[in-house]
């Protein structure tokens, strides 16, 4: 049953201020910001805007401006941590304001530790761990950008690349105290400092970005390794490398290759959930014969279960691995491959 008229924040739970905020925001944002929810957030949020009748002028404000104050302690935090995000904020909306806002972050906000460490030079980094033993190598690359795990996963020894993937790849939980413990050595190293204790690292999805990063070589090590060592593993990783939007990263040529070998019906299922670009990039290789006949299928088809277009996309995903493993195609990669031309 619809709530009565929504008259101040103090009471609010998060859910009904984040429903004030989208009704504030119209259907038209709100629809972006539901792109990046998973579905249970999305079916939740929905079930709230639905039960909020209406909404004072004075609380959709303060509900605004709370979303404003968060956003910006966020990106405070993001530039310079969480004392240089205190003390600008501090002159920005007064001491208590600035403490209110930063503890509402603290429990829906992720800073993760090491934070020196991800404004360091990778390739500096590398003489500070490189003899580290591998877990604590591990424990830190979780907390890297792919971009620089991938520099320092690659200048480690072969012998030691795939135990640290593996080691990422497993990863779930590390206790906070085992954290702090490294960050005071490295503290000691590189004489940073942060205090940070969230805990939630590593994983598949980690070990997976940065497998997409490094050179080819260093991957196609890590994986063979794995393959031997961990055969369930490697299987679950090698599914996540390569996603079907990073079509993107092939030129036309390679494109072209692809689809040669990709069946129709399975390209016009894979293209539904689709982006414009990705479409374009698609279509833009294709005959216009075979392009429009594409697009009459896929509109004649109509709704099309999710399942089956990410079978369909996992089919083509498995093309172009194939392809590129027998170097018929070769994928722009962030690493050292060389191409000879």
């Amino acid at each position: 049953m619809p709530r009565s008229a929504t008259t101040s924040t103090e009471n609010l739970k998060g859910v009904q201020k984040a429903a004030i905020l989208l009704i504030a925001l119209g259907p038209e944002r709100s629809a972006g910001i539901f792109k990046h929810l998973k579905e249970e957030e999305i079916e939740e949020l929905t079930l709230e805007i639905a039960n909020t009748r209406s909404v004072t002028p004075q609380v959709k404000e303060s509900v605004i401006n709370e979303f404003y104050e968060v956003c910006l302690a966020q990106q405070y935090i993001a530039e310079g941590g969480i004392n240089y995000a205190k003390d600008l904020l501090e002159k920005a909306l007064g001491s208590e304001k600035a403490m209110d806002v930063i503890g509402k972050l603290t429990a829906s906000l992720q800073v993760k530790p090491f934070e020196f460490v991800r404004k360091t030079d990778a390739t500096q980094l590398i003489n500070f761990i490189q003899d580290e033993h591998p877990q604590t190598i591990a424990l830190i690359l979780s907390y890297l950008s792919p971009g620089q795990a991938a520099i320092i996963i690659s200048a480690l020894s072969p012998d030691r690349q795939a135990d640290v993937a593996r080691r990422i790849a497993v990863m779930d939980r590390t206790s906070p105290d085992v954290i702090k413990e490294v960050e005071k050595v490295l503290e000691s190293k590189l004489a940073s400092l942060v205090n940070q204790d969230y805990t939630i690292i590593g994983g598949v999805d980690a070990v997976v970005e940065i497998l997409n990063t490094v050179d080819r070589g260093t991957e196609r090590h890590i994986m063979e390794t794995l393959e031997i060592e961990e055969p369930e593993l490697a299987d679950e990783i090698r599914k996540k490398m390569f996603v079907f939007e990073d079509i993107l990263l092939l030129d036309d040529r390679a494109i072209q290759r692809v689809l040669r070998d990709v069946d129709n019906n399975d390209l016009a299922i894979a293209l539904k959930s689709a982006n414009e670009q990705v479409q374009n990039a698609i279509f833009g290789n294709l005959s216009k014969r075979l392009a429009v006949m594409i697009k009459e299928d896929m509109e004649f088809m109509g709704p099309v279960r999710m399942k089956d277009v990410e079978e369909a996309q996992q089919k083509i995903v498995n093309i172009i691995r194939k392809l590129e493993d027998s170097g018929e195609i070769v994928i722009s990669r962030g690493g050292g491959d060389e191409i000879v031309v």
